[in-house]
């Protein structure tokens, strides 16, 4: 039941138009019986630290499975394995000098190993990552398209999707 959001194009008038696309997702383990995710905490474009979802660019040659994968564990030092497919989310923004149309296309992964950290971020995007319970990340994350994908998650997960 993967899900999509929109948000339709900022005026900008004659800046042109790039196209960028991502990839990431929502990595879960259970964690003293609690399934909890790993997120992430970045700056806004305002510089106001902001937790979401892992995520990053689709490099030349990547699928965005791969990309999603790479990026969780880049940004939380998270193993992780696709699970399924949870959405896309589909947005606009302005940057300096043209209009950016951005496809995320977002995962639910489930966790094989490694250790929580952002400290091998390439990017240094990533200031912090925690593991927080499932419950509570409608209170934790910053943009309302991730809390919608995390109830998709929480449906999958409880087998009511």
């Amino acid at each position: 039941m993967a899900s999509s959001f929109h948000t339709g194009p900022p005026r900008g008038g004659t800046l042109p138009v790039a196209e960028e696309v991502s990839a990431g997702g929502l990595v879960v383990d259970a964690i003293d019986g609690i399934a909890q995710a790993a997120i992430i905490a970045r700056r806004n474009r305002g510089g106001k630290l902001e937790w979401c979802l892992p995520k990053g660019h689709v490099e030349v040659g990547e699928t965005p499975v791969e990309a999603a994968v790479r990026e969780v564990q880049e940004e939380t030092g998270i193993v992780g394995s696709v699970v399924k497919h949870l959405g896309t989310i589909d947005y606009w923004f302005l940057g300096d000098d043209r209009r950016v149309h951005k496809v995320v296309h977002h995962y639910l992964l489930s966790a094989q190993g490694g250790e929580l950290t952002s400290a091998n971020d390439p990017d240094e995007e990533a200031e912090a990552a925690a593991w927080v319970p499932l419950a509570d990340l409608r209170d934790r994350l910053a943009y309302p398209n991730e809390r919608r994908l995390v109830q998709v998650a929480r449906k999958l997960l409880e087998g009511t999707a």
